[in-house]
């Protein structure tokens, strides 16, 4: 069965740093996109970041560039998002999903195939 597992999120104060993991279950990454995907209360999800499993490629939403960083760790089945400099704005339910190593840039929602649950991250001020 084909499952990706987020986990990380959590409370923090702005400023603050948190690091959210995608493992990946019944499949292997390689040869996907994966992304992260945000959606705040009220608000449509949006994509923040997305990475290219073949060469690391990476794309950033231009409101997290600077603050976050994706990676991949093949041996582990992991991506990895290190939020930094959190801000309470970039409070949302985080999403990883997968989609063909194709799509261009951060790839849009219909694009990606398979979806994790999500974990909330809340950001105080």
């Amino acid at each position: 069965e084909v499952q990706l597992q987020a986990s990380g999120g959590g409370l923090v104060q702005a400023g603050g740093s948190l690091r959210l993991s995608c493992v990946a279950s019944g499949f292997t990454f390689e040869h996907y996109k994966i992304g992260w995907f945000r959606q705040a209360p009220g608000k449509e999800r949006e994509a923040v970041s997305s990475i290219r499993s073949t060469d690391h490629d990476a794309h950033y939403l231009d409101s997290v560039k600077g603050r976050f960083t994706i990676s991949l760790d093949n041996a582990k089945n992991t991506v990895y998002l290190q939020m930094n400099s959190l801000k309470p704005e970039d409070t949302a339910v985080y999403y990883c999903a997968v989609a063909p190593p194709a799509v261009i840039g951060l790839g849009y929602e219909q694009e990606y195939d398979y979806w994790g649950q999500g974990t909330l991250v809340t950001v105080s001020s």
